[in-house]
This record gives structure tokens, C-alpha cells and sequence, in this order.
């Protein structure tokens, strides 16, 4: 299988949350919403390993921009979208990325640049091939490193944010879950 955009949505969408989140995501209105992260990329790992497309799964993130910075204005966002989705049972992060540089640095200790999209924030990754989103209006794929990593199994840090401690910690853990994954080296 050659894993191209079309295959990337087709394998995803096997995961009834991530259809549901498609299907329902538009509803709230939100600029720039992209479905992102391990519930793409996962759900790829997962298939080729025989696994339903949503073991292991933590949480779905979906991330949208918006110039209002305020924590309030979030926080209507993620109320909304709790009462959108009470039925899934499952974590749903949802985060405006237009505010990320205002908490980042207190909870992971380190600075993070402003960002001025959604798509921003998927290209700040650890990891070079799991930058990966789903923008649930236009179905179209962005993944800015392609996706010939994901389905390779290749681990590679991402340039743009190249933090050796952290992508390790990352790597690894991915690495525990599906043991075919290789490291690319930092």
C-alpha cells in the first residue's frame, strides 16, 4: 500500500470517533478546525499492525485559530465541544492555537513562538511524520513532511523543532506501542 492522502482519510475514517468528529466538527463554526495527531497517524500504525484503527489512542486533538486570545473565548470553544461530542466517550483536546505561546512555556518549560495559523501548530510536532491534520470542511490532508515516514515506521525529528530530549521521550513511546517503528536519529 502506498500511503497517500486519500488512504491516510480512508484508514482514519475506520475509527468511528475520528468520522464522528469529522462529521460533526463543522457545526461549531471554527476557523481553520483541523483534526490532528496521533488519531491520523495512530490510526495508520494500527492497521498496519493489524490493530483496530483506534487502540491506543489517548485523545483526539483538534485544533483551530482564532484572534481572540482570551482564555474565555477558548474555554466557550471546549464547552461547546464538550456538549457536541458527550456521547463519544472519549478525551477531545481541543486548543486555539492563535494562544498557545501563552501557557506553553509555564507547562513545559520552554518558549514557544506565536503562531499565526492552526497549521502552525501541527508543523511544531516533535516528530517530523506525524504532522499530519484534517481539515474537517475541505477533507484536505496537510502534512507538511508528506507522509512517506508514517508509513515507513521512520521516527525523524522535525527541524522546526528540534528538541533531542523530548523527541526521544516521544519516540520511545511510540516505539513501545508499535515495536516497528525505527528511529531515524537526532
Amino acid at each position: 500500500m502506498t500511503l497517500t492522502a486519500e488512504t491516510l482519510t480512508e484508514i482514519a475514517m475506520t475509527n468511528p470517533v475520528n468520522a464522528e468528529l469529522v462529521r460533526r466538527l463543522p457545526s461549531l463554526g471554527l476557523n481553520q478546525c483541523l483534526l490532528t495527531a496521533g488519531c491520523l497517524f495512530q490510526a495508520v500504525w494500527n492497521h498496519q499492525s493489524g490493530r483496530p484503527t483506534d487502540w491506543g489512542i489517548k485523545d483526539y486533538d483538534v485544533f483551530y485559530f482564532d484572534e481572540d486570545e482570551s482564555w474565555e473565548a477558548e474555554n466557550e470553544v471546549i464547552i461547546a465541544a464538550r456538549s457536541l461530542f458527550h456521547d463519544l466517550d472519549v478525551n477531545i483536546e481541543i486548543k486555539n492555537q492563535a494562544r498557545v505561546h501563552l501557557w506553553y512555556g509555564q507547562r513545559f518549560g520552554r518558549a514557544y513562538p506565536k503562531l499565526l495559523s492552526a497549521r502552525d501548530g501541527i508543523d511544531r510536532y516533535l516528530v517530523a511524520g506525524t504532522c499530519i491534520g484534517l481539515d474537517v470542511v475541505t477533507g484536505e490532508v496537510y502534512a507538511p513532511y508528506g507522509l512517506g515516514d508514517v508509513e515507513a515506521g521512520l521516527l525523524r525529528i522535525n527541524p522546526l523543532n528540534h528538541q533531542p530530549d523530548l523527541y526521544e521521550q516521544k519516540a520511545k513511546s511510540y516505539q513501545a506501542r508499535w515495536p516497528f517503528l525505527r528511529l531515524a536519529g537526532v
